[in-house]
């Protein structure tokens, strides 16, 4: 990464916003700061950042309601560093569009670890695909298309962010292979997958939601109790 790569941090608690632009910064970032979310979301539609670091429990706007109005607009990595630890909180910021949760307290390390691994891989996502990831895959009404990274559904397109596509295609391009929810981690979001096994559980449940006819009795993606996912054909 170098200089040019902007990151937003919206974080309403001093220290910890210092702390982070700190780091990034040693790291070669370049870092704004916004400590109210009405603010923060004034800039991140207005200028271009290459990442954003959403607080949840902020004044003017929640980061909740910050990730649905970026996620509407951008299609830019979005991480959450949040004090709230329950399931349903991450649950929620994951079907809002954000990439990644780290509970306060944090290391500062990892987080930029994992902000370098989501750029990486939206960079990669943005154009620098290889040749042979250039093709499309058909299966009973699904339709993927690589190059285009588009998804249609018995010839109506589904709205799949960038996530939940990379999910899917791994998936479709290994047929009947089951996959557990630690492996599906590392290879999709490319970090260790302890303490965020919820993120491929919501991901896998927001697909079905857009693929399958009956969600509840899946025809692409279904579970292998106590080993994983697998895609069917």
């Amino acid at each position: 990464m170098n200089a040019m790569t902007r990151i937003l941090i919206i974080e309403d608690e001093t220290t910890i916003a210092q702390l982070e632009r700190d780091y990034f910064e040693l790291n070669g970032f370049s870092v704004d700061l916004c400590h109210r979310g009405d603010e923060g979301l004034q800039r991140a539609l207005q200028e271009d950042y290459n990442l954003i670091i959403v607080d949840l429990m902020l004044p003017g706007l929640d980061g909740f309601e910050l990730c649905r109005h970026i996620r509407e607009v951008k299609e830019v990595p979005i991480l959450v560093v949040s004090a709230k630890k329950e399931e349903i909180d991450k649950i929620r910021a994951f079907n809002l569009g954000a990439d990644d949760y780290i509970t306060k307290p944090f290391s500062p390390s990892e987080l930029v670890a994992r902000a370098k691994a989501h750029l990486t891989r939206y960079e990669r996502l943005l154009g620098k695909h290889k040749p042979a990831d250039r093709d499309e895959i058909h299966i009973r009404g699904l339709h993927i298309d690589k190059a285009s990274r588009r998804v249609f559904v018995r010839g109506e397109e589904a709205a799949i962010t960038t996530r939940e596509f990379d999910l899917l295609v791994f998936l479709a391009s290994h047929p009947n292979r089951v996959f557990g929810k630690e492996e599906l981690f590392e290879r999709i979001w490319g970090m260790d997958s302890s303490g965020d096994i919820a993120t491929v559980t919501v991901h896998i449940r927001r697909l079905r939601g857009k693929l399958e006819a009956d969600p509840s009795n899946p025809q692409y993606i279904e579970t292998v109790w106590g080993a994983g996912y697998r895609f069917t054909v």
